[in-house]
């Protein structure tokens, strides 16, 4: 069933456990995180990135995830993540993604509260929850360590007022992740988790998840993370089943890699101690 994050936040900030977001691609990514969600019971957030949008277009993936979502016997969010454009925001809303978010996290903060605010006023009047992103999570290539990683940890009386001022409905926060392959091992402030958890009422995201260690993980997930978005990790399962299986056709191939994608999300799953 089709729905919005507001109740499955609701849950896991009750509940203490984190949902996955799950970025596809393509028919068979978003096939295999539904299939993995209805056999182990579980929410799921099915989230197609504007950085996406050279695989499939927006308008590809709203038929596939609507589908898919509509159909499926669990809760399942369509989500428009990082989107980085209010164009192609708008454009998800009215192509029925049920949430969506607004990554201004590299403008200046007051930038930040006006275009987020902005389109939470738009999508609250057509029954769209909103995700916006305050400091950055910066790329996992250049994480050795946070003396030279893009990363921008966030702080706690900016998180405070941003969500007063733009009334968003859930914040994705920089604690130490980062996004792709991780150069480096993350290293995770719970500290700052714990406090941000504390100052602001609405629910906590986490992007990077992929790579960044399950007990990292499990811990974010229990100590206030609601959602933690996974990608770089699908496509590295899949990639080395390929190399380790060798098949010899493309209907195998294809087999292989969305079995191996499957795997992961059931292992996530565990790792995030999803309800």
């Amino acid at each position: 069933m089709l729905v919005t994050s507001k109740e499955l936040f609701e849950q896991a900030q009750k509940e203490q456990f984190a949902i996955p977001a799950t970025n596809f691609f393509d028919l068979d990514s978003a096939r295999a995180y539904v299939s993995v969600a209805e056999r182990m019971n579980k929410p799921l957030i099915l989230a197609f990135a504007q950085a996406h949008m050279d695989m499939m277009s927006l308008e590809e993936a709203a038929l596939i995830g609507n589908y898919l979502a509509k159909k499926a016997k669990v809760p399942v969010v369509l989500h428009l993540d990082h989107g980085q454009n209010e164009a192609i925001i708008k454009q998800a809303i009215e192509l029925g993604f049920s949430s969506v978010m607004i990554d201004a996290s590299l403008d200046p903060f007051a930038e930040n509260v006006r275009r987020s605010k902005a389109i939470t006023d738009y999508a609250h009047e057509r029954g769209v929850v909103v995700e916006a992103e305050i400091g950055f999570v910066g790329s996992g290539v250049n994480y050795e360590n946070h003396d030279h990683s893009d990363s921008i940890y966030t702080e706690v009386k900016d998180a405070m007022r941003f969500v007063e001022e733009t009334n968003v409905d859930s914040l994705a926060v920089s604690i130490g992740t980062a996004h792709g392959f991780y150069k480096g091992t993350p290293k995770i402030s719970f500290e700052r988790l714990a406090e941000l958890q504390k100052a602001v009422k609405i629910p906590l995201v986490l992007h990077g998840g992929s790579s960044s260690g399950d007990d990292n993980l499990h811990r974010c997930a229990t100590e206030g993370i609601s959602k933690i978005n996974i990608f770089t990790d699908f496509i590295t399962a899949a990639m080395k089943t390929i190399e380790e299986e060798n098949p010899t056709d493309y209907f195998q191939l294809k087999k292989e890699a969305n079995q191996a994608m499957e795997k992961t999300l059931e292992h996530y799953f565990t790792v995030f101690s999803t309800k």
